[in-house]
């Protein structure tokens, strides 16, 4: 049986001007593949560049069961079942190189090409945007990440996950906090939305994670069940702080500051406007005004983190259709700009839009509308850090392979 590969007229001419043929047998395409690749990492020059790859890469291709010509289409053939693509970066701006390339076939890798996850095990790596812009690319961290930092080098692993509610995520087979830590090692987790009560906390600070023995939670007293933000760390902070110090914003659990040697961090869940919009004064004129005026006040004794569901998408590469949700809670006009007055303008710098202009990726996903197998999503969450220790930034992600909420956790990595 003939297996058909269809691509974008644009895409083929990309793979055309690069010298690589658009169609042919499997064996051909990947001789082709590997050769131009070899040229790439011998520091040849191409038409092709790697975000270009990855712009086609991501793409999502359709397979039929026999050989279909579409008019002023061109198609790639293969005989035999489906390719899947792969690879590792080496730089620290990962989205602009790739460093090892091998192909996997049917589960086999034949280190023959460049690799990238068809869409549908992978459904993240979809270039899912109603407004794309030229140079924008799908986010795949598996080829977009720095290589790991040697176990010599100095670095504070932080990382930030809105879990929807955390005795619901514990309950899930085969989800292992452990194991997650085990395989990004950090040295903080930061939580939002635990949807803890009180009388909750000890039994699920003694089971959920050996080996970091300080926790801190914030719970909400105004609503039971709702809200609540974590911080825990194998690392002893130097002193902890609850809310912002005003009554208005602290009794439902949004806000723990942790102050360690070298910076202030803060795990934030902010207020949603809500259903009509009913929190938005509050929240643009209210909340975000006075938690960046604290942010201000910390930064006088030394940097600022702050992570977190900051629930607000600040550009429209941030979400998947800006056109269809200009009045939608977190994608408004007034929280836009608010975001932008009382962080950006003030000094604190977005790691992950830093350190990747224009990628398009997601942390948040409407599940009941199917937006996770689509990746139709919004990025909520952040990490937003002073100015001063921006540079010291090695590796700003987003870990969309772990499920068990509505949002993925991110990650960030700050070296001496």
């Amino acid at each position: 049986m003939w297996m058909c590969y269809q691509l974008t007229f644009a895409d083929a001419f990309k793979l055309k001007n690069a010298g690589l043929p658009a169609k042919g047998c499997k064996s051909e395409l990947v001789s082709a593949l590997k050769n131009y690749l070899d040229k790439q990492l011998d520091g040849e020059s191409s038409h092709l560049g790697d975000e270009q790859l990855s712009s086609i890469s991501a793409q999502s291709i359709s397979v039929t069961g026999k050989t279909k010509t579409l008019s002023g289409e061109p198609e790639i053939v293969v005989k035999g079942k489906k390719l899947s693509i792969k690879g590792n970066v080496s730089e620290k701006k990962p989205s602009q190189a790739i460093r090892k390339a091998s192909l996997v076939i049917d589960g086999k890798d034949t280190n023959d090409g460049v690799n990238v996850p068809m869409s549908q095990s992978e459904p993240w790596t979809i270039f899912a945007h109603k407004k794309p812009q030229k140079g924008w690319i799908a986010y795949n961290p598996r080829i977009m990440r720095p290589p790991p930092l040697t176990e010599d080098t100095k670095c504070t692993k932080l990382m930030s996950w809105n879990v929807n509610g955390l005795r619901a995520l514990l309950k899930l087979e085969g989800f292992s906090v452990l194991e997650l830590a085990k395989r990004e090692n950090f040295d903080v987790l930061c939580l939002q939305e635990t949807k803890l009560q009180e009388k909750d906390v000890e039994s699920i600070k003694q089971s959920l994670l050996e080996g970091y023995e300080n926790s801190f939670w914030t719970c909400s007293v105004s609503k039971l069940g709702y809200s609540g933000t974590a911080i825990i760390s194998r690392i002893k902070p130097l002193s902890v702080r609850y809310g912002l110090g005003i009554s208005d914003h602290d009794s439902e659990g949004r806000l723990v500051t942790a102050e360690f040697d070298t910076f202030y961090l803060l795990s934030a869940y902010v207020p949603n406007s809500g259903d009509g919009l009913r929190r938005l004064p509050y929240r643009i004129t209210d909340w975000d005004q006075s938690l960046s005026n604290y942010m201000k006040e910390l930064e006088k004794s030394k940097p600022v983190i702050l992570t977190g569901d900051l629930n607000c998408a600040h550009e429209e590469i941030d979400i998947h259709d800006p056109t269809g949700n200009k009045r939608s809670a977190g994608f408004t006009n007034e929280e836009r700009q608010s975001f932008g007055t009382n962080f950006i303008s003030r000094g604190f710098v977005d790691t992950f839009r830093k350190q990747h202009p224009d990628v398009v990726r997601y942390t948040y996903w409407v599940y009941r509308h199917g937006g996770g197998k689509t990746n139709k999503g919004w990025r909520l969450d952040y990490f937003l850090v002073s100015e001063s220790i921006a540079d010291k930034v090695y590796d700003s992600c987003i870990l969309p392979d772990v499920t068990g909420s509505d949002h993925c956790p991110i990650g960030l990595i700050l070296t001496p």
